[in-house]
């Protein structure tokens, strides 16, 4: 209406009847608190309140017309971007070969990398700000919500201080952390992880004690410095270099951790549909490659 001057071409343009617009302009003066048009015989003309909310609306509306485009193309598949939540140590064995092969197939296609903790990663995919996510251990919590495929199934690390006695042995059992003190992980940012921990104890016969769930990585492994505790890890951990922490592989029955993709339910976008072909399928791996 401030673009054509009258109330009867907007609502022409608008396709509603001009007695419907007049009813929605005042009931959003009524809303400001004053007007918003002064009316005169040839037309209409915005006054100083109008033109203060036509420039702070501007880039409201210009944000909205952007998100219905891109909300359109991901609708139809046509997004040219994809958006990827990963673990930074888990990169170079799974993400790195699948986007080099990305880029030489499509490289037009940009790609925005998200280092968060698997249950950043799923509140990114609930609130779609990521496309997929590559989680470890929680493909079980997400079945309900995404499409989930396994890209491995890893053996399982046992950090123990240098100066600890299982350090000594090449491999350690289940059985050879019954009297240890464990390191955990806060549900929120790695969902399932003491449970998962619970359960390969319990198997074993025992019960696992936790001395503390870990913000991060690095806040593990000093704990299993300075406490003495242990932690279980995948194997994709084994090339991480920190001083007075030694890796070995845990023994056992059905002892590994599984990694996965997940990505919204929904047309797939080319894209992501590519991405989704680079990446391995389930690989098996043994304790003994964890070892070498």
């Amino acid at each position: 209406m401030a673009e054509l001057g009258s109330l009867s071409k907007a609502a022409a343009r608008l396709h509603v009847s001009q007695s419907t617009l007049t009813r929605q302009l005042r009931a959003l003066e009524d809303e400001i608190g004053g007007r918003l048009f002064d009316r005169t015989p040839s037309g209409v003309a915005l006054t100083a309140a109008g033109h203060a909310l036509l420039e702070g609306m501007r880039p409201v509306v210009e944000s909205f017309d952007r998100a219905v485009q891109s909300t359109r193309r991901l609708a139809r598949g046509q997004s040219s971007q994809v958006r990827i939540g990963y673990i930074l140590s888990a990169a170079a064995d799974f993400l790195h070969p699948a986007l080099a092969a990305l880029r030489r197939a499509h490289p037009e296609v940009k790609v925005k990398l998200v280092d968060l903790s698997p249950g950043e990663q799923i509140s990114a995919l609930r609130n779609g700000e990521i496309d997929l996510g590559l989680i470890g251990n929680a493909g079980a919590f997400l079945s309900k919500e995404f499409f989930v495929r396994r890209l491995a199934s890893l053996p399982v690390l046992v950090a123990v201080a240098e100066s600890h006695p299982l350090a000594k042995k090449a491999s350690i059992s289940l059985e050879d952390l019954r009297q240890e003190m464990f390191v955990g992980a806060p549900e929120k940012d790695v969902p399932g992880h003491n449970a998962w921990i619970q359960r390969l104890c319990r198997r074993a016969g025992f019960r696992p004690k936790f001395l503390d769930d870990a913000q991060s990585l690095s806040e593990q492994l000093a704990v299993v410095v300075t406490d003495g505790a242990v932690a279980l890890s995948p194997d994709y951990l084994k090339r991480t270099q920190v001083p007075g922490v030694v890796f070995r592989p845990l023994r056992g029955a059905d002892v590994h951790w599984d990694f996965d993709v997940a990505w919204q339910r929904g047309k797939v976008t080319e894209p992501v549909r590519a991405l989704l072909e680079h990446l391995p399928s389930e690989v098996k791996k043994t304790v003994a490659a964890a070892a070498s």
